[in-house]
């Protein structure tokens, strides 16, 4: 019998900001063969991009796989990506580095938790609480802006 990993988990755990959540999106669930659909729905969005990087270790993955996308071109920024963005830490200090570098770059995440800096993008964005508890849904428009046609929509 075939033992299946859960992608979604209610679970205790920290997260590799130090944050004590109580689920987890487990992307070893994930097959390659999804691995390979999801790079395939980036790159239906995307623009293009000289080379992808994956941060380590959820990253990793994706990483290689866009990579086989990259036109090699220098005046195409880098492509950083991850697999669940929470604070989106990891990839914040990956693109400071590269960015001083003196490299342009954009940014994709499979699932963000959290709020997405404006570089980069979800392929799966969910709803989270702002600090003063306030939901954030609709790809961080206020529900209060979206009601009052203060998002542009």
């Amino acid at each position: 019998m075939i033992s299946m990993i859960d992608l979604f988990q209610k679970v205790d755990f920290k997260s590799h900001a130090g944050l004590d959540l109580t689920w987890k999106i487990e992307m070893d669930a994930v097959s390659p063969k999804e691995w390979k659909c999801i790079a395939h729905i980036i790159m239906e969005y995307s623009q293009p991009f000289r080379e992808a990087v994956g941060i380590p270790r959820g990253g990793t993955v994706l990483g290689q796989l866009l990579d086989k996308y990259s036109t090699g071109k220098v005046s195409d920024p880098i492509c950083i990506v991850d697999d669940v963005m929470t604070t989106g830490k990891s990839m914040i200090e990956e693109r400071q580095r590269l960015v001083g570098m003196g490299a342009g770059v954009i940014g994709w995440v499979v699932f963000a938790r959290g709020p997405v800096p404006v570089w980069c993008d979800a392929v799966f964005r969910m709803p989270y609480k702002e600090p003063d508890g306030q939901v954030m849904t609709l790809m961080g428009i206020k529900k209060e802006q979206w009601q009052a046609g203060k998002s542009g929509y």
